[in-house]
């Protein structure tokens, strides 16, 4: 998918390459996420986040980008200072793989070395597919939790789903054409699987193997007390799961001699 993705973005960069108003930059920061088993800190990072985007600035106050991110979120019951939430004991590691559409407005009259404003805040909104694909690790090996359907589902969710990206961010024109961007963002995808839990307990019995069964309910792996009874709450009854994207960005805006004349 990257590479795919990759030659997306160089093909829209080479056929723009002498435009006065595109820009192309590559990002790095963390990535944290909210869900079923962090249900009360938005900016509890789990993992690491990297992108690479192309963008089209309209004028110095409008742009639209498009973005592949990538990003790693996790979770661990076990971590928990509530000893209920540790009891239960479940846990997730999630490799996430975004590309989005987003239009971005600048606070302020900002095209980088051309405007006499050296910085700008900006807010973002946009529209995105993210791929997910939640593992947990059960005496010491790895599994993909999707095909076991730890909770009864009559056939395994879909490993994507679209997302709303919305955010935050500041600009400043380091020196020329050059641009360090830091920015926030939280992400609304319509699923709640991205950590593998979304509602209650299942019977068992009705599992598709011993380490679905193991999964579901991880309560008692060191105790040999279970506390996964059907039909009982496992999530947090929530209807999705947020993950969220803070990245500081180098960018390079392809500035022509016409740009200087029209502003």
């Amino acid at each position: 998918m990257l590479k795919f993705v990759t030659a997306i973005l160089l093909t829209f960069i080479s056929f723009n390459l002498q435009a006065q108003t595109w820009e192309v930059g590559l990002g790095g920061g963390g990535a944290a996420y909210m869900g079923d088993l962090n249900q009360t800190n938005p900016l509890k990072f789990s993992g690491g986040a990297g992108s690479i985007f192309v963008k089209r600035n309209f004028n110095p106050y409008l742009s639209a980008r498009l973005t592949y991110t990538y990003g790693s979120i996790s979770a661990a019951d076990s971590t928990s200072s509530d000893p209920l939430t540790r009891q239960r004991n479940l846990s997730f590691t999630d490799h996430l793989n975004e590309i989005s559409l987003i239009g971005e407005f600048n606070f302020m009259n900002y095209i980088a070395g051309v405007s006499h404003n050296r910085y700008t805040p900006f807010v973002y909104l946009g529209v995105a597919t993210v791929n997910y694909n939640p593992t947990a690790i059960y005496q010491g090996t790895k599994y993909d939790l999707r095909p076991l359907q730890t909770e009864g589902e009559s056939k395994p969710y879909p490993n994507s789903a679209i997302s709303i990206p919305y955010g935050v961010g500041i600009k400043y024109n380091i020196t020329g054409s050059w641009n360090l961007i830091a920015d926030i963002g939280y992400r609304q995808p319509n699923t709640d699987y991205l950590d593998d839990v979304s509602g209650t307990y299942p019977n068992p019995a009705k599992l598709n193997s011993a380490i679905a069964r193991a999964l579901s309910d991880p309560s008692g792996e060191k105790t040999g007390s279970y506390i996964g009874t059907p039909g009982t709450q496992r999530g947090d009854m929530r209807s999705h799961d947020t993950y969220m994207f803070a990245q500081f960005t180098i960018s390079y805006t392809f500035v022509t001699e016409k740009c200087y004349f029209e502003q």
